[in-house]
């Protein structure tokens, strides 16, 4: 199959609430600059998949209101290659959309699908094993996934485990045994030392019209609220089309919706170097120029005594951030949020949860 039914559905429709206070409802992660460039996540999304896809191929899949966001980082990106959902819903409705979307254009479409806030810094090695997983998925009953090749027991990620039954070459496809949401340490630490895990990448590789039997195979009640697509798409009907599928659709990430229950799982191992910056604890693991007390640090100019493990994080020019005495703490500050709290992802999701309380409406 020739590259031009090849397709990218880059998601980026979440509103990042684990890197509040700097990630908003008006200007979510995936358009902040976090990395050692000076681009957006999006951005760089766009250009890893760009060598690997046919630009014109290249779809961002995102809210209706965050339309101008995505045109300011991808400027040359057309209004068709924009698949615009008026609530996010999580993974597994955005891409039920994107799928008859694309099976519309193209029936023989094979698909990617990528979360926006990955960093790889391999871009060779990563074209290799999304070429790798294309071509599988170009010619077999299967939904691939990227396994990424684990270098400690990190207890940030989900896992995957592989059929060790039957004998497989190193770094080619292989059946999924299990998906398993993010361990505790100790179980983190048995799936790295058994060697049949691969940290969950959340990119899928699949033909357009094998996730779609598979989504309308597990998932009814999200697929039916779709009926009539055929007509609808690409037509004037389409906005008031997805605004009633979409209202009546539950949030539901596509792992929870079909791989965990679908007997087509397939992995690819990813050896390459990856980061998922998905909350304030990955972004301290993934700034490897820590001090010598493995503080974190990103600010104007900083004073810290007697701090150990924490991360410092201030957008704030011409601020000097002054810290003494935290262990395993969070400190970020912004023009008008300062948080400070420990590295424990339990109490940051309840700070997070109290956000959304209607007492503080105007810092969501």
């Amino acid at each position: 199959m020739t590259n031009n039914h090849y397709y990218c559905i880059i998601m980026a429709g979440g509103i990042g609430s684990r890197f509040w206070p700097i990630s908003r409802e008006a200007k979510p992660k995936q358009f902040l600059n976090l990395s050692r460039s000076r681009k957006s996540f999006l951005r760089l999304a766009y250009e890893r998949f760009a060598k690997i896809i046919p630009p014109e191929n290249i779809i961002v899949s995102s809210q209706s209101r965050y339309k101008e966001l995505v045109k300011k980082e991808i400027p040359e990106i057309s209004d068709e290659n924009l698949f615009l959902e008026p609530y996010s819903r999580n993974t597994a409705p955005c891409l039920a959309y994107a799928t008859y979307k694309l099976l519309k254009r193209d029936p023989e479409a094979v698909m990617i699908a990528t979360p926006a806030d990955h960093l790889i810094y391999d871009d060779e090695l990563f074209k290799d094993t999304i070429l790798k997983a294309l071509d599988y998925a170009s010619c077999h009953d299967s939904l691939m996934t990227l396994g990424v090749v684990p270098n400690g027991p990190d207890t940030n990620f989900g896992y995957i485990q592989v059929c060790s039954d039957v004998e497989t070459p190193k770094g080619e496809p292989v059946k999924v045994k299990t998906f398993t949401e993010k361990p505790d340490k100790e179980l983190a630490e048995v799936f790295y030392q058994s060697g049949e895990f691969y940290w969950n990448s959340g990119i899928f590789v699949w033909q357009a019209n094998i996730i779609r039997a598979e989504l309308e195979k597990h998932q009814p009640e999200i697929t039916t609220l779709f009926s009539g697509w055929e007509q609808a798409l690409d037509s004037p009907e389409e906005e008031a089309f997805i605004e009633k599928a979409f209202a009546g659709c539950m949030k539901i990430s596509i792992d929870y919706a079909v791989m965990e229950k679908t007997d087509k799982a397939w992995l690819v191992p990813a050896d390459f170097e990856w980061h998922d910056i998905g909350n304030w604890e990955a972004l301290h693991s993934y700034r490897s120029k820590k001090d010598l007390d493995g503080n974190a640090l990103k600010a104007h100019k900083i004073l810290n005594k007697d701090t150990k493990n924490t991360l410092i994080y201030s957008d704030e020019d011409n601020k000097l951030v002054v810290i003494r005495g935290l262990d395993n703490f969070i400190v970020v500050d912004t023009d008008d949020v300062l948080m400070i709290c420990p590295r424990d992802d339990k109490q940051l999701k309840e700070i997070i949860t109290e956000i959304a309380m209607p007492d503080y409406e105007e810092y969501r």
